[in-house]
């Protein structure tokens, strides 16, 4: 699949895998030190960890920081950025949580007045508890990108007794999770702040393990042009969808921006035909042509009187949010599935798009077409599909499972979450985590749908108008909610200002406005 942003560009952030990250490292280290880059990275931790413990106690000089060092590099960048916060005033605490530990590294702490902790004795495990009782801030340099499964043994145990209060900082990522599928089996860190160097990790990206991660601080330490493998995840930002984002010209009208038809609603949900329709409307789409039950179509109208009822030529479908036991609907799903035009594909459609996708009948390619279930809808998906995959085991495993989906149905997946993930058969996974926690309320799906409905009508594919859409839908749920709850109506009057704002990111926002015939993916 054809990308629509240099990764790595200032619209795009890419996270790798750990055997590509390795490799990459390996590269860079040619003819040099073999320390360069620890250095560079323990310079920057010890920056990070100056600036939390300034918020969180006002000063640096007297505080009191742990070190937990396991044997690999995130260790050495751990010791060696302790050394540098030991010069600055701080009581520093290394804590060896294995059976070796970098050398260099313990002799650095020593020479600074720093003090090392054996955790693998009685005695100095007794020593490291103590030190974390009493410390203002906690850095975590047990394991890094070749960490399998959860922590164990003493890692495990002095993690379960990290204290509530101080802060956590994390070398690389968290410890115990899976760097690259997000997973996590067992015991794990949860850190406040996350210090990643060269590139992001996949956890960083995917659910659960990026929720134990904290805000995440991210530093160029030179080995990024040597990342020549395709990335695991990518994460459009605002520039990005900026730049993507369909902006009609001074020729176009309302049906060169594109029209789509809505097969939507019913008499126990209208209001997700409403919401499905303000999500479209309000994120510039052309026209809506509204197909469904005289009595919803009523609602539709009072809400948004610019749509249009009835069946006519469209160039895109949002077909199933709030869809039940409606024979007509039904027909009109399976007419448009088979039309070959691109479709948003929701709630009461999803079962039977995935089955005739998955049973061949695939008129549309998979860029065409993009399912967005959430853990429950994709479930019972994998359940028509003769799978039997509970809903708990895709949260904890959403990569695992909208990968495995995707490439099931051969179609583009949109599986909606905290952290939304978007995944066609082939390429990487787009993850996509603009959203308050509020953002988890009843209609928040169908107006996602909406969004995505209205980029596709306008020509942009499945996988990117799923990613700017989850993106878009995040942030002005966030503008609507000003921290507080915001219901999925109240978000629909956000969108518009939201995209507002990120179209003044554009290059040349103010100098005028650019052709739809420029637009990546477009038709």
């Amino acid at each position: 699949m054809r990308p629509v942003l240099a990764v790595g560009s200032d619209g795009c952030l890419a996270a790798h895998t750990a055997e590509a990250i390795q490799a990459a490292v390996a590269r860079t280290l040619e003819g040099r030190r073999s320390d360069t880059l620890l250095r560079r990275a323990a310079a920057a931790l010890a920056g990070v960890c100056v600036d939390v413990l300034r918020d969180r106690r006002g000063a640096v000089y007297g505080s009191r920081v742990v070190l937990l060092v396991g044997t690999g590099h995130n260790g050495a960048d751990a010791l060696l950025a302790g050394a540098l916060l030991r010069r600055r005033g701080v009581t520093v605490d290394a804590v060896l949580v294995g059976d070796k530990a970098y050398q260099p590294g313990v002799d650095t702490v020593r020479a600074a007045g720093g003090s090392l902790v054996d955790a693998t004795t009685i005695a100095g495990r007794e020593r490291a508890l103590q030190a974390l009782a009493v410390a203002d801030l906690m850095v975590d340099g047990i394991i890094g990108d070749q960490g399998v499964g959860g922590l164990r043994g003493v890692a495990a145990d002095l993690v379960a007794a990290m204290p509530d209060g101080p802060a956590v900082v994390a070398v690389d990522l968290p410890s115990g999770v899976d760097p690259d599928s997000g997973e996590i089996h067992g015991a794990h860190v949860r850190a406040d702040v996350t210090v990643t160097f060269g590139t992001f990790k996949g956890c960083l990206m995917i659910a659960p393990a990026c929720y134990a991660a904290g805000r995440i601080e991210f530093v160029d330490v030179g080995f990024a042009d040597q990342l020549d493998a395709e990335p695991l995840a990518l994460r459009l930002t605002p520039g990005g969808i900026a730049e993507l984002w369909p902006v009609p010209a001074e020729t176009d009208h309302k049906y060169s921006r594109g029209v789509l038809g809505v097969v939507a609603g019913s008499d126990t949900y209208p209001g997700a035909a409403v919401l499905a329709c303000l999500g479209a409307v309000r994120a510039g789409v052309g026209i809506v042509r509204y197909v469904g039950p005289r009595r919803v179509a009523d609602h539709v109208l009072s809400a948004t009187p610019e749509i249009v009822p009835g069946p006519a030529r469209v160039q895109a479908w949002l077909l199933g949010s709030g869809v039940e036991d409606d024979a007509d609907q039904e027909r009109a799903i399976d007419t448009a599935l088979a039309s070959g035009l691109p479709c948003v594909v929701d709630a009461g459609a999803l079962e039977v798009c995935a089955r005739r996708r998955a049973a061949g009948d695939r008129p549309a390619p998979s860029t065409r077409i993009l399912l967005t279930p959430h853990a429950g809808e994709a479930a019972r998906i994998f359940a028509a599909l003769g799978h039997d995959v509970a809903r708990t085991a895709i949260e904890d495993r959403p990569l695992h499972h909208v990968t495995w989906l995707a490439r099931e149905v051969d179609a583009t997946v949109l599986l909606k979450g905290s952290t939304t993930l978007v995944a066609n058969p082939e390429g990487p996974v787009f993850s996509q985590n603009d959203g308050p926690v509020w953002l988890a309320t009843a209609g928040s799906g169908d107006v996602l749908a909406g969004i995505a409905g209205a980029l596709m009508a306008a020509g942009l594919d499945a996988v990117h108008a799923g990613a700017m859409a989850a993106s878009v839908h995040g942030l002005a749920a966030a503008k609507a909610s000003a921290g507080g709850p915001a219901s999925a109506a109240v978000t629909t009057t956000a969108i518009a200002p939201t995209v507002a704002d990120l179209l003044r990111l554009r290059p040349g926002a103010r100098r005028g406005r650019v052709s739809r015939s420029r637009w990546p993916g477009s038709r």
